[in-house]
């Protein structure tokens, strides 16, 4: 490109008229062509040949005047030249801002359109906050949540409808942040009440920053919870009466035995106390037994022995980090389903974990071993910890044992519970430390598809 300008240039010094078009206008008008594509040292180059050329072959007069006439020239030359290439130069920057910012501007508006579908189909309400507690914005979930389908949500205050999230103290530094979880009321356009769950964020960056608020109505969560709840009680109960019962009947059974032997006694045969007594402890072991009578109804639950350890992981795990306690797990893969309800078995599981907890504290060896194996058709979970042992082993699935700081009764209804699922809950003596195992039936399903 540079060679094409210096023969331009050539050309047109060789071939200038000799009419009134100036000589000067035959060197720029090349240099100014050459300002659009050439960058800025090559066209000083071409600048400084041009200004040769013009002296070399213009006409001579004196020495100084054709200095300064040189110098004038070249800064004309370079002056004009430069003007014209930081014009281009800035052309093509304001093209390629242009450009820029229309992508931009493209992706900003793929951007919002992504946040809005997401925004508008989120099952979860979702809130702006301005510094007055009040509501910028609000998505459709947050207009049903409320039963606001009329209304729009924008201006009012939050404490219409949220209470707790007006009185939150907004950050007040610049680099203090909110990033929190909390669970509140709240209350719907016709008065009623709600559990809410809310996830907040937001910082203090500038006057007009805003608080971001998702909401989940746990109402149904509540309710299945509490439910559930009442019936795990229910069953729980219903086994712990089971089992005091065998209990009762037992000893009804000794009493009835010693009244039969007492009856021997001359004198005893016609007292109305002692036939009254008979009567009492016959009439209370047919009470007892009346609870043992199994429930036909009662459908036989599964339970997936994997999920069960994974919930019990999540609720122990935080607790015997606290204390610097280390559970160890060793879960194989491909448990069988076993016959068992999946939250009494999480009761027994966790009374155990938390009996362990409490042998390991203070100790310097703090671990437990959770460990799951099959074993001749049946599963068998062993609880292993380091703690000190247990000095009778033999008074451990009594009821009202208060050597430890419990009620007395959690070994011996958790037994009454594994045993309820046709399982049991026994005592393996370790050299130090205990160990609780856990045996449970395998369903039929596993065993046929085992077997195949």
């Amino acid at each position: 490109m540079t060679l094409i300008f210096i023969a331009a240039l050539t050309a047109a010094v060789y071939m200038r008229p000799s009419g009134p078009v100036s000589i000067t206008l035959l060197y720029l008008a090349p240099l100014l062509l050459a300002a659009v594509y050439l960058p800025r040292n090559e066209l000083l180059a071409l600048v400084a040949l041009s200004v040769v050329l013009r002296a070399l072959l213009g006409s001579r007069t004196g020495e100084q005047e054709w200095v300064s006439e040189s110098v004038l020239t070249a800064a004309a030359f370079a002056g004009s030249s430069l003007f014209v290439s930081e014009v281009v130069s800035g052309r093509d920057r304001v093209r390629h801002e242009r450009r820029r910012l229309e992508a931009e501007n493209a992706l900003r508006k793929e951007a919002e359109e992504q946040l809005r579908i997401l925004t508008e189909t989120s099952p979860a309400a979702i809130l702006t906050i301005d510094r007055d507690y009040r509501i910028r914005l609000a998505n459709r979930a947050a207009h049903e949540m409320l039963r606001l389908d009329d209304t729009d949500l924008s201006g009012h205050a939050i404490g219409e409808y949220f209470p707790l999230l007006a009185g939150l103290p907004w950050p007040d530094k610049k680099d203090q942040s909110i990033r929190t979880t909390l669970e509140c009321k709240g209350r719907r356009k016709d008065g009623e009440v709600f559990p809410a769950h809310v996830w907040l964020s937001g910082s203090a960056a500038d006057s007009d920053s805003l608080l971001a608020a998702i909401i989940l109505d746990t109402s149904e969560e509540l309710r299945d919870r509490e439910a559930m709840g009442f019936e795990q009680i229910m069953k729980s109960s219903s086994i712990l009466v089971r089992a005091v019962s065998h209990e009762i009947r037992n000893v009804c059974a000794a009493i009835c035995v010693v009244h039969a032997n007492l009856r021997r006694l001359p004198g005893l045969q016609r007292n109305e106390d002692f036939e009254a007594l008979g009567t009492l402890a016959e009439g209370l072991g047919k009470l007892v037994s009346s609870e043992l009578r199994p429930d036909s109804q009662r459908a036989v639950a599964e339970a997936d022995l994997s999920e069960v350890l994974d919930e019990l992981r999540i609720i122990i795990e935080p607790s015997f980090a606290e204390e610097d306690a280390v559970v160890r797990w060793m879960i194989p893969e491909g448990l069988p389903r076993v016959s068992a309800d999946r939250y009494g078995l999480l009761h027994v599981f966790m009374n155990l974990a938390r009996n362990s907890q409490r042998a390991v504290r203070g100790r310097a060896d703090r671990r437990l071993v959770i460990a799951a194996a099959e074993e001749r058709g049946r599963v068998a979970v062993r609880f292993t910890d380091s703690g000190g042992g247990v000095a009778r082993p033999d008074l451990l699935f009594q009821p009202f044992q208060h050597a430890g700081s419990g009620t007395g009764l959690g070994l011996y209804l958790s037994r009454a519970i594994a045993r309820s699922y046709a399982g049991d809950l026994t005592f393996e003596p370790q050299a130090q430390g205990a160990c609780f195992v856990v045996t449970l039936p395998v369903t039929t399903r596993n065993r046929g598809t085992a077997s195949a």
